[in-house]
């Protein structure tokens, strides 16, 4: 017993100095700012020099970039105590203009066994050729797309957002001006006369109040010029538009409306093709003030909704009404339905039915 006591002993000794016995970066920076790169001037690489400061020779098993665009190499033998070595780390710029923030995790016999570095620095875009700004060719008129994307909007007041508008054919081209507009949309060319090779802008007015919608928006114009080369085009113009709500401190939060569902998803299990199956959200306005339904919309044109039309007093409850039409539909399916309402804490939130369509 006395032996084998021993022997563990010793054991457990050498077993502690072995793992006592590590390797140990220093390096003389740990963190490389690239500062501005070109993006057209292509790959840029730094050198992370090291000295191993541990007991035992430093061998790195593996290093992970936090992005497939670095591209570490390493050295493949270990390091000697008191020897130093490099880790080459190379960033390739091309498609990510913007700020640059990479990681190497480097592992090796080190304690702790990771170790990062840092890459730095920022991307200039290369400029872009008149074909890359304005690939949609509509004749001798170039645009960078005839979908017009003004993006998240509010109904506080009208927006205006440009788009830029290229003619490359060999003659001046005038545009003429935007009829059967909706009320709650203005178009106009600045100038209304393009030039041979002369960039000019669309500007697109949205007044989000006047379109009384939210979420997602489609509207449509015709592009219309004396363009020898063009003819008509639609122009479709995209928004989101969301509800306005002033600044608000936490009192007028607390008296604000607030819109709490019972349930927010519902699965209808199995549905036969071709059927109508119904379910109802039940909601309470739970806060101080009237609750009022703006809009309901869904992702699909098999839904139908009936939201309430009049407001819903503090305390009250209400429901929202959802039918959902299996006709021409197989398989598994989620579908989104959104409400959107006057409670700031919540304006925008989504009920999600499920269901498996199958044949009878």
């Amino acid at each position: 017993m006395r032996r084998i006591a021993l022997f563990s002993f010793v054991f457990s000794l050498l077993a502690g100095q072995l793992f006592a016995q590590s390797g140990k970066f220093e390096f003389e920076e740990t963190t490389h700012d690239f500062g501005n790169i070109h993006e057209e001037n292509g790959k840029v690489s730094h050198e992370f020099k090291f000295t191993n400061k541990g007991s035992a020779p430093l061998l790195i098993t593996e290093i992970i970039p936090s992005c497939g665009c670095t591209t570490p190499t390493w050295p493949q033998e270990a390091v000697a105590p008191g020897q130093s070595a490099v880790i080459k780390a190379e960033f390739d710029p091309m498609g990510r203009p913007g700020e640059i923030h990479k990681t190497l995790t480097i592992k090796a016999n080190t304690e702790p066994a990771t170790t990062e570095v840092y890459l730095t620095g920022m991307v200039i875009p290369k400029p872009k050729t008149l074909a890359e700004e304005f690939p949609d060719s509509l004749g001798s008129i170039r645009l960078a797309s005839r979908y017009m994307n003004l993006g998240g909007i509010t109904n506080k007041e009208p927006i205006t957002k440009e788009f830029g508008v290229y003619n490359d054919g060999a003659s001046a081209v005038t545009f003429k001006a935007v009829q059967g507009l909706p009320k709650h949309m203005k178009v106009a060319f600045e100038p209304m006369t393009l030039q041979p090779k002369q960039k000019g802008l669309i500007k697109i007015t949205y007044d989000a109040k006047a379109k009384n919608d939210f979420g997602g928006v489609s509207d449509n114009f015709d592009l219309i010029s004396d363009d020898k080369n063009g003819t008509k085009t639609t122009i479709t113009v995209n928004a989101t538009i969301n509800e306005y709500f002033p600044p608000m401190d936490e009192a007028q939060i607390e008296q604000a409306p607030r819109l709490e569902f019972t349930k927010t998803v519902h699965d209808f299990g199995a549905v036969k093709s071709d059927k109508i199956v119904e379910t109802e959200f039940e909601f309470t306005n739970t806060g101080k003030e009237d609750l009022i339904i703006r809009k309901v919309k869904s992702n699909c044109s098999c839904i139908v909704t009936a939201p309430p039309k009049s407001a819903i007093k503090p305390g009250a409850k209400g429901k929202i009404k959802v039918s959902y039409n299996s006709a021409g539909r197989e398989g598994a399916e989620s579908k989104t339905v959104t409400v959107y309402s006057n409670d700031p804490r919540g304006a925008n939130q989504a009920l999600i039915i499920r269901m498996k369509v199958g044949q009878e």
